[in-house]
Formats: structure tokens, C-alpha cells, sequence
């Protein structure tokens, strides 16, 4: 049996990338926590979802690993993905007091399905971006796609939007689920009333982590639906008039 650890000073971590360039802005080195407690049908991570996969990290092996490229990440940060990092938010609030006192950008890729709890609240105050995953602008959609409804992660952007939290918007393009007009021109009504977005961000459904979901012996959902084409991206962005 795998040894409790104090979750304040270690992490269950899936993989590391010391160069990321698609994670905030800048050069970035990203982490990519365990764990997720949606069940979202178009995921490629699939093997991030077992909060019991993965591997302890201490806290000081990550920081000093940041540290050692902190000289080519002067003009990008640290982003934690996953996963869900918000699962791990004890670790998170330890790491990123280490990381403001050395004057590192912090970014957390979320889809702010969580209670807005004390401790959620300490850790978005240490955090610099958020990058917000917007499942689906219609509840019932969103649940029948990620297992949930979506009114925490709606209360979650308007908290980051009401204490001055800045955010890049994101949402995954899926032919025939999430590029109704409707739902897009009510997804742009959404973003309007938000005072700190910085960016949105149309990113195409594909099939690259299809494998992971068969190498686990899982059925994927979506094998029927085709992959987002540039037209289907430039389609959406004109709703939302980006």
C-alpha cells in the first residue's frame, strides 16, 4: 500500500513539460496535476483521471526543478494543469506562495467546477491566470457531456471577474455539441457581463487521445463525431466576435 503523504507538501503528478508554449502566455513550465472528477467525453487525457495514478512529487523537488529554468521562463510562469489542479489545491496554495516570493508568473488551466471554499479563495489570491474551461453554456448539455451541470464553473468566472482575477476564456469546439449558434451567441452574452477576460479561445475537438481511452479497455463516446475544422473555428469565432 502507497504511504499517506501530506498533501500540503506533495503532489500526485502525471508529467512534466520544462517548454510549454500553449499554456498561458510566454514560455511556460507546465505541470500536470492527477486526479479529475469530471468524466468529459471528449477528454485526452483520459489517464489523468484516477486521482490514485500518477506519482508523489514533494513540493521541494518541483520548486527546485521551476527554479532551474526559471532564467528561460522569465517572460512566461508556471502553469498547473491536470487533470483537475484545483483537486490538489493544498499543494497548489504551498507552491505558488514559494513561486510569488520569486516573482514567478502563476496560471492555474481549470474548468472551476469546485466550491468557492476558504481555501479555494487563498489559492486563487496566489494565482495570476486562470485559464477557464467553459464546458458548455447550457447546463443540461453540459451534464450529459462532463458528467456535471455547469453552475460552478459559471460562479467560479464571475468570482474571478468580481475581484479583479484576470482569465483566458477556453472552450473545445465539438461538431454537432458545442457549436450550436444559440448556445455560442450564449456563451458571447456570458462573457459580456465578465469584467478581466483577456482572451478567448476556440480550441478544436480532435482524436490524438483517443488511444488512451482504448488502452484503458474504455469505450469513447465520440468515435462517431468528425474533428473541428478550421471553418467550424472561424465560424464560432465570428459568433463571438473574436
Amino acid at each position: 500500500m502507497e504511504e499517506q503523504k501530506d498533501l500540503r507538501y506533495y503532489a500526485k503528478v502525471h508529467s512534466i513539460e520544462s517548454f510549454g508554449t500553449l499554456d498561458g502566455p510566454g514560455i511556460r513550465f507546465v505541470l500536470f496535476l492527477q486526479g479529475c472528477s469530471l468524466k468529459c467525453k471528449y477528454c485526452h487525457n483520459r489517464d489523468t483521471w484516477d486521482i490514485n495514478g500518477g506519482e508523489y512529487k514533494s513540493l521541494d523537488d518541483i520548486y527546485n526543478k521551476i527554479k532551474k529554468y526559471k532564467n528561460y521562463i522569465k517572460n512566461g510562469g508556471v502553469t498547473v494543469t491536470g487533470g483537475e489542479p484545483l483537486l490538489q489545491y493544498q499543494f497548489l496554495i504551498e507552491l505558488f506562495t514559494k513561486l510569488k516570493k520569486q516573482g514567478i508568473h502563476t496560471c492555474i488551466d481549470t474548468s472551476g467546477m469546485v466550491a468557492l471554499t476558504d481555501k479555494i479563495k487563498e489559492l486563487i489570491e496566489l494565482t495570476d491566470l486562470f485559464l477557464l474551461d467553459i464546458k458548455h453554456i447550457d447546463s443540461k448539455k453540459c451534464k450529459n457531456l462532463v458528467g456535471f451541470s455547469n453552475e460552478k464553473e459559471l460562479a467560479f468566472a464571475k468570482y474571478l471577474s468580481n475581484i479583479g482575477k484576470h482569465m483566458w476564456i477556453r472552450q473545445v469546439l465539438i461538431p454537432g455539441i458545442t457549436d450550436n449558434k444559440d448556445d455560442l451567441i450564449k456563451l458571447k452574452e456570458f462573457i459580456s457581463t465578465l469584467n478581466t477576460v483577456d482572451k478567448i479561445e476556440i480550441l478544436p475537438y480532435h482524436t490524438l487521445g483517443k488511444y488512451k481511452w482504448k488502452d484503458l479497455g474504455l469505450p469513447y463516446e465520440l468515435e462517431d463525431i468528425p474533428t473541428a475544422t478550421d471553418d467550424d473555428i472561424n465560424n464560432a469565432k465570428a459568433i463571438l466576435g473574436i
